[in-house]
C-alpha cells in the first residue's frame, strides 16, 4: 500500500487532509517543525507519526504531499526527487482526490471555516461525508458520498479545484500582500465561478456576488426578499437565532441555530440552500443545525473565575464587526473588552481606518503588537499607529496582562490570526493565580 508522507503536516489544510486519508484506510505520516501547533492534536489522537524535518524520513515507495510553504529546495523534497518519488503539491492532490465525490467548496473572504464546519455537520446527518476544514479538522469516512472543503482565495489557491458546487459567502478586499486591489480579488472569484460544475450558492446581499458570472445556475440567499432563499421573521436571544426561510417567496421551514450574529444566519442560509438543492429533508437540516456547536477559534467560549473569555480568529475589520455583534447579542448586559492583535503589517497598513471603525463599538480596546509575516517587511508601522486612531485604546504588553482584570467579571474578546492566544492564556493564568492567592 502507498505510504503518504506530508511535508509540513501541521499546516491547517495539510493536517486535515492527512486525517481524511488516514480515516480512509491509507497509511499516513508527516514531518514539520518541532514547535507546537493546535492542528497537530487530531494527528496524535489518530496515532499518525509526526516527525521532525529530516531527509531520512523519505523512503522508497512513498508518495510525497508537499505543503505550499515549502520550496522545491527543501531537503526532504530534494531527497524525494533524487530517488524518483512522486511529489504532489497539496492543492493539486486535493483537486484530484475530491473528484471521487459530490464535492462542495466553501469560499469567500469571510465565514469560510464556520460555513464549511456547519455544512459538513449538516450533510453528515444525511449521508457519509468527508470534510476538510481550515481550522485543522478533517474526517474521511469510508463510502463517503460528499466531500466538503474550505477553498481559500489566497494566491488563487482555489483555482486548483473544479467542485460540483461552490458556496460563496462574500467578497472583500483582504490579503493585500498578494492581491493588488479589490478588482484583483473580484477577478480571482470570477475565475473560480467558472470552474464550478453544477451550481453556485451565493450570498445575494453581497453587491459583488450579485454580479458573479457562471456557466451554471447561481442560487442566491440572504436577508433581502429578492433572494431565492430569504430569512424573515428573525428572533434573536442570547442562546439562539430563529428564522423562517422562504424559497422564492414561498414559506419553506423555520430553523433555529444555537449561534449569535447576522453572519451566522447567513452561513446557515447558504447551507440550507445547498441541502435543498441536493434533496436533504428540512427535518434533517433542522435537527443538524440545532446540534452544531461551532468550529475551533470561532467564538470559542471559556469561563474563568466569573470572567467570560472568547477566543476568535477575527483578523479583518468585517470579521471584528461580526464578532462584536455576536457578543452584544449573546451578552447584552455585559461590557465588552476587545483585545486585538493585528495580523501582518500589510493588512494593518491597508485597512487601518477600517480596523479603527470596527473596534470602536467595544467598551474597552486593547491592542497587541502586530504579528508580522515572514513574507513582509515591517517598515515604520507599529501598533501605536492604530492605538492613536481609537479613542481610549491602549497598547497591551504581555508582561502587563494583569491590567485587563481591572474590568472584573465581564466579557473579554481575544481576536486575531497570529499568536493572540498567548495573551489569552496569560490572562487566564493570571486570574487563576489571583484566585488561589
Amino acid at each position: 500500500m502507498t505510504v503518504f508522507h506530508f511535508v509540513g503536516i501541521k499546516g491547517s489544510g495539510m493536517s486535515s487532509l492527512a486525517q481524511i486519508l488516514h480515516d480512509s484506510a491509507y497509511e499516513v505520516q508527516g514531518s514539520d517543525v518541532e514547535k507546537y501547533f493546535f492542528t497537530e492534536d487530531p494527528l496524535h489522537e489518530r496515532k499518525i507519526a509526526v516527525l521532525p524535518f529530516d531527509e531520512i524520513n523519505i523512503k522508497p515507495g512513498m508518495t510525497i504531499i508537499a505543503g505550499n510553504a515549502f520550496p522545491d529546495s527543501h531537503p526532504e523534497l530534494v531527497k524525494a526527487n533524487e530517488i524518483g518519488l512522486e511529489i504532489i503539491r497539496y492543492h493539486d492532490f486535493l483537486g484530484n482526490y475530491m473528484k471521487k465525490f459530490i464535492s462542495v467548496g466553501v469560499t469567500g473572504s469571510h465565514g469560510k471555516t464556520s460555513t464549511t464546519g456547519l455544512l459538513a455537520h449538516v450533510l453528515s446527518g444525511h449521508a457519509p461525508t468527508s470534510y476538510l476544514i481550515g481550522d485543522g479538522t478533517g474526517r474521511g469516512p469510508e463510502a463517503s458520498e460528499y466531500f466538503v472543503f474550505e477553498a481559500c482565495e489566497y494566491k488563487r489557491h482555489f483555482l486548483s479545484y473544479d467542485p460540483d458546487y461552490a458556496i460563496m459567502t462574500n467578497i472583500d478586499f483582504d490579503h493585500p500582500d498578494y492581491f493588488k486591489n479589490l478588482e484583483d480579488v473580484l477577478d480571482a472569484f470570477g475565475e473560480m465561478a467558472l470552474r464550478v460544475n453544477k451550481a453556485i450558492i451565493a450570498c445575494g446581499d453581497d453587491i459583488h456576488l450579485q454580479k458573479i458570472q457562471a456557466n451554471v445556475p447561481v442560487v442566491y440567499y440572504g436577508f433581502d426578499e429578492m433572494n431565492d432563499f430569504a430569512a424573515k421573521n428573525i428572533v434573536k436571544t442570547a442562546e439562539h437565532s430563529t428564522f423562517d426561510v422562504f424559497v422564492r417567496n414561498e414559506f419553506y421551514h423555520t430553523f433555529t441555530i444555537p449561534l449569535a450574529g447576522d453572519h451566522a444566519i447567513l452561513n446557515a442560509l447558504g447551507v440550507i440552500a445547498l441541502c435543498h438543492y441536493e434533496g436533504v429533508s428540512a427535518a434533517t437540516v433542522e435537527e443538524r443545525l440545532l446540534s452544531f456547536h461551532g468550529v475551533k477559534r470561532r467564538f470559542t467560549i471559556s469561563e474563568v473565575d466569573g470572567r467570560t473569555i472568547v477566543d476568535d480568529y477575527a483578523h479583518h475589520p468585517t470579521e471584528i464587526a461580526a464578532t462584536l455583534q455576536s457578543a452584544k447579542q449573546k451578552y447584552p448586559n455585559h461590557e465588552l473588552v476587545a483585545i486585538f492583535q493585528p495580523h501582518t503589517f500589510t493588512r494593518t497598513a491597508a485597512l487601518m481606518k477600517e480596523f479603527a471603525e470596527s473596534l470602536a463599538p467595544a467598551d474597552h480596546v486593547y491592542l497587541c503588537d502586530i504579528f508580522g509575516s515572514a513574507r513582509e517587511k515591517a517598515g515604520n508601522l507599529t501598533i501605536d499607529d492604530l492605538v492613536a486612531k481609537i479613542p481610549g485604546a491602549k497598547h497591551l504588553e504581555l508582561d502587563d496582562i494583569g491590567v485587563l482584570d481591572a474590568h472584573g467579571h465581564t466579557v473579554y474578546l481575544f481576536m486575531g490570526a497570529g499568536d493572540v492566544q498567548k495573551y489569552l492564556h496569560a490572562f487566564a493564568s493570571y486570574i487563576e493565580k489571583d484566585e488561589t492567592a
